[in-house]
């Protein structure tokens, strides 16, 4: 579930930034800002480190394990890496954004930082698909193999 509620959040992401960017007036694109630098980073943070500790916890407690699978091991990477781009990329600019989403109404000049919002929903939407995909495939095989 936490996993699901991550990609709606990736897709909401998505959502406010295309409404930021097209909408129609300077008060709908003010207010995708504004709901972008307010609602999106704990959420997806929170719902980052839920996927992780239950899928650590189902890696421990299946047959699976955490290291046993590269599959499993890449996801568990995945995972990490996400949240960690959430706190060190995401989370320092969102400030400017909703800043910015606050002036946008008066006419202010779009500034060259906006457009990168694209990146981020972009790189997590694919990221976390592949790593559906990866526990839907379980493609590739052990890490090491048993000695017998």
């Amino acid at each position: 579930m936490s996993a699901g509620a991550w990609i709606g959040i990736d897709v909401m992401v998505a959502v406010l930034v295309l409404t930021g960017r097209f909408g129609t007036s300077d008060q709908v694109r003010g207010l995708a800002y504004q709901a972008l630098a307010t609602f999106v980073v704990w959420p997806m943070l929170t719902s980052g480190l839920i996927c992780l500790v239950t899928g650590m916890l189902l890696g421990l407690g299946t047959r699976w394990g955490l290291l046993r699978y590269w599959w499993v091991a890449t996801k568990l990477v995945l995972n990490l890496v996400l949240c960690t781009l959430i706190l060190v990329l995401l989370q320092p600019g969102m400030g400017d954004v909703g800043d910015y989403g606050r002036t946008l109404a008066s006419g202010a000049p779009e500034p060259d930082f906006i457009s990168t919002l694209f990146f981020p929903p972009a790189v997590s939407l694919t990221a976390l698909t592949f790593a559906t995909v990866l526990g839907v495939a379980k493609p590739w095989g052990r890490i090491r193999n048993r000695q017998r």
